[in-house]
């Protein structure tokens, strides 16, 4: 069978929209070639290292490529992704020069270009994200594995703003704690979450192909006990309180459900925040703030922001 790789040029401010748009097209997961990938020390900060091709990455900005059958429809699919992300300028998104191509591949190249971009690696003080095909052996008795395929995974768990959720989960679950994970993904925080000894779990995403990407990993991690996943728009329809709501999606959304995660929130628990980029950090918190959270902690990776927002007891 052979596939078509659609390219994308484009900013750090628009890999997750411009990854959303092209899952919503039928591709099955993204691969994201940014520059700054080559410039991180990444033996003293996560404890692992892998050698990257300066010829994989472009000189400036970032490439999100996808892969999608060769069909009599790929013409329109492709013109539509191009719509979708012209259109969010209208949110202010800054795309680049959000220059588009495509290329032809063979299924036999696909299946192992995925392979070349993944390898474990340890993003936090108790995480690491092992690729299904790797074999790995933990560090230390207390390390907490989190297995993703990106053949099926909406998105892989390793980039910044994903990193920045795990370490404040980290910081805030206990166990026993109920947690909301809106705009779910890969379901990669509600699994970590679980991990962390939370239960029950909710998993939530607008996205259907999200969804059951979710439940394949909750499986695949052997936490689907713990974790419902569903389809749901944000916080529409949900009236149980938990102990954390987490929620890595545009700043733009963010601030569109800040007062139904404060009234869903517990006394005492933790709203976190993440997939914003560093000039919405204002927005983000002024909304926090006027919906009655109190910013416990910021946490700032490469141009993205988490905030730690906790509703007073």
């Amino acid at each position: 069978m052979k596939w078509s790789e659609i390219s994308i040029h484009t900013t750090q401010e628009a890999v997750e929209p411009i990854s959303n748009i092209l899952h919503e097209a039928g591709a099955s997961g993204v691969v994201i070639e940014d520059q700054m990938d080559l410039l991180k020390d990444r033996e003293s900060v996560y404890g692992e290292i892998y050698h990257l091709d300066p010829q994989d990455y472009p000189s400036e900005g970032v490439i999100v490529k996808a892969y999608l059958p060769m069909n009599s429809f790929l013409a329109e699919t492709v013109e539509g992704i191009t719509d979708s992300i012209e259109g969010l300028t209208e949110y202010g998104i800054n795309v680049g020069s959000k220059q588009l191509t495509t290329s032809e591949v063979h299924e036999e190249d696909w299946a192992t270009a995925w392979k070349k971009y993944y390898h474990p690696v340890k993003i936090s003080e108790k995480f690491t994200i092992v690729p299904t095909w790797e074999e790995y052996e933990p560090v230390h008795s207390d390390e907490l594995i989190i297995e993703l395929d990106p053949g099926m995974a909406f998105g892989t768990g390793t980039h910044p703003t994903t990193v920045l959720c795990i370490q404040a989960l980290e910081r805030t679950v206990n166990k026993g704690d109920r947690v909301i994970d809106v705009g779910t993904g890969s379901g990669v925080l509600s699994i970590a979450s679980a991990l962390l000894g939370a239960s029950p779990v909710q998993a939530m995403d607008l996205d259907p192909v999200a969804v059951e990407s979710a439940r394949q990993n909750t499986v695949l991690n052997k936490v689907d006990d713990k974790i419902s996943v569903f389809q749901n728009d944000l916080l529409n329809g949900i009236y149980d309180q938990a102990d954390v709501i987490v929620a890595n999606i545009l700043a733009e959304v963010i601030v569109k459900f800040t007062d139904d995660a404060f009234r869903l929130v517990k006394d005492g628990g933790w709203f976190i925040t993440s997939g914003i980029i560093l000039n919405k950090k204002s927005e983000v918190k002024d909304a926090l703030e006027k919906a009655g959270f109190t910013i416990a902690e910021t946490l700032v990776m490469e141009d993205w922001v988490a905030f730690l927002a906790r509703k007073n007891a």
